[in-house]
């Protein structure tokens, strides 16, 4: 069986699994996020064997994801702190957070969102930044990008033709009709 490689498929979806789809580095990302910079933080937090987490760590560090930083001389003591490219993530685990409270804590939430000026808990959601409207499959949908290959604009039934940025168009999806309108966004 081949192996298949999702840094080189142009789907960006699949691109990024390529850098955290493994669960051990979001786990860490969730953490580092969190305010976790050393090594026994992380284990402590997730039980996980050292030569794991010091695979995973040398990986988020080398896909830019954290920065490691030296702490301590003797012994060499290293902290990860996240880069610009792992704090873009925590959008994504905030979905991941809120889906997972839905659909697999029958018991209720272990753990939510929370306003830290207030305490009160939030209730994320995906929105279109230029619109403040929520995202949803009525009114949003995938559309190829300026950069698409002719694959990609067949598979969501445009010419092969170029559409101008920002241009709208119709789509049909699950028998509803909506428009369509250039980039989404998700939350800030």
């Amino acid at each position: 069986m081949q192996k298949v490689s999702f840094e080189n498929m142009p789907c960006p979806i699949a691109r990024s699994l390529s850098r955290v789809g493994e669960w051990w580095s979001m786990l860490i990302l969730r953490d580092a996020l969190n305010g976790m910079t050393r090594f026994d933080e992380f284990q402590k937090s997730l039980g996980i064997v050292p030569t794991m987490l010091t695979r995973r760590l040398t990986s988020l560090a080398a896909l830019g994801l954290l920065e490691r930083h030296q702490y301590s001389d003797h012994p060499p003591r290293y902290e990860y702190v996240p880069t610009q490219l792992g704090r873009d993530f925590r959008p994504v685990l905030l979905s991941l957070l809120v889906w997972g409270n839905r659909n697999f804590a029958p018991e209720g939430a272990s753990v939510v969102l929370v306003d830290r000026r207030t305490g009160k808990e939030a209730d994320p959601a995906l929105v279109d930044r230029l619109t403040g409207q929520e995202i949803d499959d009525v009114n949003y949908g995938f559309s190829s990008g300026p950069a698409a290959s002719e694959a990609t604009r067949k598979k969501y039934g445009e010419s092969s033709s170029a559409r101008p940025a920002g241009a709208k168009r119709s789509a049909t999806r699950g028998g509803r009709k909506s428009q369509v309108k250039g980039r989404v966004s998700v939350l800030p």
